[in-house]
């Protein structure tokens, strides 16, 4: 149970690392006021109404596009921290007093030490449980 725990929590930090590091781009095209396609990481292809340069000089039209495009880039974190070249006297305390107590943790003693063997119990004077009348049956 904590192996496939800890698999599925390594699994979803390293997904968290991936969506927090990528970044991609979202291209819309209008055309008036209506959206007309959109699509993520390539540019859109349009609607076929664009408006094309005038094949010759002597001809100009004037009139202005309908259609138009936006993009919207979504831009992902690149401030990681991989290296930990330099630690604080404090940070380098805690790490070594932190193994020394997380390796001393699983150590068991060599022998039971017991403070009272040299001790005799007390002798028994009234058996207390027939004194309050109290019987395992």
């Amino acid at each position: 149970m904590k192996q496939v725990f800890h698999k599925i929590m390594s699994m979803l930090m390293s997904f968290v690392v991936l969506f927090s590091t990528m970044s991609f781009t979202i291209d819309m095209h209008y055309c008036g006021d209506d959206l007309v396609e959109t699509a993520i990481f390539h540019k859109v292809e349009g609607c076929g109404m664009e408006m094309e340069n005038p094949s010759t000089s002597d001809c100009s039209i004037t009139k202005k596009n309908c259609c138009s495009e936006e993009q919207i880039a979504v831009e992902g974190q690149d401030e990681l921290k991989i290296s930990f070249d330099k630690l604080t006297l404090d940070q380098k305390e805690f790490v070594a007093s932190f193994v020394y107590t997380y390796n001393n943790l699983f150590e068991g003693l060599e022998e039971n030490v017991t403070s009272y063997t040299d001790y005799t119990p007390p002798l028994v004077l009234k058996q207390i449980y027939k004194l309050d009348e109290t019987y395992l049956i």
